[in-house]
């Protein structure tokens, strides 16, 4: 099969061909019927988001993709960990790495589909902030706090573990402590934005609390085979959080998306959610600003949990993790040759730059993991941010049953003491499958396996 042929089946010059010719060797080398090629790449051309996670034909479906709305001659470079990924995910990934802002994209071993950017994408952008790509609930992050205790502590004070979870955080739409909780992220300028300047009571009203959706509060059995983290090798009791900038950062996030929809009306509706904002304009600076006060207030959120909770248990901190997994960051990496700083936006995954300690966890009766990442310049330094779901909330609420979910949590021995059906174990991937996709972006230090779990109970939204 020759250029010519190629072109008539659709295959656009430059690189596209290069590739297709050895899309052609790559498969007869395989062992596949040569009389098969010219179905083959017709199939590819007509459809390419459906064979981007096809190793063998995924580099030409890329090369040849283009969005209804072509924003750009090429796409940014990007690439893809773990297979079997949801299409849409995929096909949004690709979407984003055609914006005329997009530089270079990464996509996670636990991606689904989300809104604009999917879940476990990496995107970096030219001089410019994508609200949707950061996502509703803004620097949303895991801390894990390991005690001076031993992990059997948990068989024998249960109902005590479980009253402190109780009593020093609150689960729920709109939840709020009566008695404010006080930290100095409060005593910051929230006037940076009129949303946080509207909103800062609200904010303090919330300060301490974690909302719904796959947001946790679990105590359970850390173990660390060696020395790296400091603490000899044994089982200890920790205490794992999950949760963002609860309201607030929603409200952040609507209105500067309304702003950049508003700026780019173009954009077709398949890519309205990626609109930019340039660093440059008002818009910008503010939501720049917004987004990193609410870093700030989210790590102040678990800051206060796991201070209480510490208290009441007259226990010591001897080990102390964080990060946030829905944010952007300003960093320098290597595009087209080029040492250049460019906007990192990483939407439910883990930064992993060379020694960077991260958590990702697994599911309430799966364990998770404190990473130390590789610095991969391929996942633009970022790793995944947990199991990722598999399944909608609406159909996990169709496929699983309680006794079942309760008859899997006792054989695991984890006691839970809330949770909505759509947050059971099975609406998640498998986290080992997750973990062993991506061993070239980060190593395992520690295991974090749950063993008392609290989320918001049935029948609140989601805030996640």
């Amino acid at each position: 099969m020759n250029t010519k042929d190629l072109i008539q089946l659709g295959v656009p010059l430059g690189e596209p061909i290069h590739l297709a010719h050895e899309f052609i060797q790559n498969f007869i080398a395989q062992g596949n019927d040569g009389a098969l090629l010219e179905g083959e790449i017709f199939n590819i051309v007509a459809n390419p988001p459906a064979f981007f996670a096809d190793e063998l034909r995924a580099p030409l479906a890329r090369a040849v993709y283009r969005p209804a709305f072509t924003l750009r001659a090429e796409l940014a470079p990007w690439r893809q960990w773990g297979e079997g990924l949801e299409a849409e995910a995929v096909k949004q990934m690709a979407n984003a790495c055609a914006l005329p802002v997009a530089v270079a994209g990464a996509l996670m071993p636990d991606a689904h589909v989300g809104y604009g950017l999917p879940i476990g994408g990496v995107l970096a952008t030219e001089n410019a902030v994508i609200p949707y790509a950061v996502g509703v609930d803004i620097a949303c992050r895991m801390k894990l706090t390991v005690y001076d205790r031993k992990a059997n502590t948990l068989a024998g004070q249960r109902d005590r573990l479980a009253n402190l979870i109780e009593s020093e955080t609150r689960f729920g739409m709109g939840c709020e402590f009566k008695d404010r909780r006080e930290h100095d992220v409060m005593d910051e300028d929230w006037s940076v934005s009129p949303v946080t300047n509207r909103l800062r009571d609200k904010a303090w009203s919330q300060l301490g609390t974690s909302g719904s959706g796959n947001h946790f509060v679990e105590f359970g059995a850390f173990t660390v085979e060696q020395n790296d983290l400091g603490l000899e090798p044994g089982e200890y009791l920790a205490l794992l959080t999950h949760s963002g900038s609860r309201g607030t950062g929603a409200q952040v996030c609507d209105y500067y998306s309304k702003r950049a929809m508003a700026r780019h009306e173009h954009l077709p509706k398949e890519l309205k959610h990626l609109a930019w904002l340039s660093l440059d304009d008002a818009d910008g600076q503010e939501y720049w600003a917004a987004m990193n006060l609410m870093g700030r207030y989210a790590a102040a959120n678990h800051a206060l949990i796991h201070k209480h909770i510490a208290k009441k248990l007259g226990a010591h901190v001897i080990l102390d993790i964080e990060n946030h997994h829905n944010f952007a960051w300003k960093e320098t990496h290597v595009v087209n040759g080029e040492s250049r700083e460019v906007i990192v936006h990483r939407k439910g995954a883990t930064p992993a730059g060379a020694g960077v300690l991260g958590i990702i966890p697994g599911s309430m009766a799966s364990p998770g993991y404190v990473v130390r990442g590789k610095g991969s310049p391929e996942s633009l330094n970022s790793a995944a941010h947990g199991a990722g779901r598999v399944m909608s909330r609406t159909k996990a609420m169709q496929s699983f049953t309680w006794s079942a979910t309760k008859k899997l949590l006792a054989e695991r021995g984890v006691e839970l003491l809330s949770a909505g059906l759509d947050e059971v174990p099975g609406v998640y991937k498998d986290i080992h499958a997750v973990m062993a996709a991506q061993t070239d972006l980060v190593e395992v230090l520690g295991q974090f396996d749950p063993k008392l779990v609290k989320m918001c109970p049935a029948g609140d939204r989601a805030e996640d």
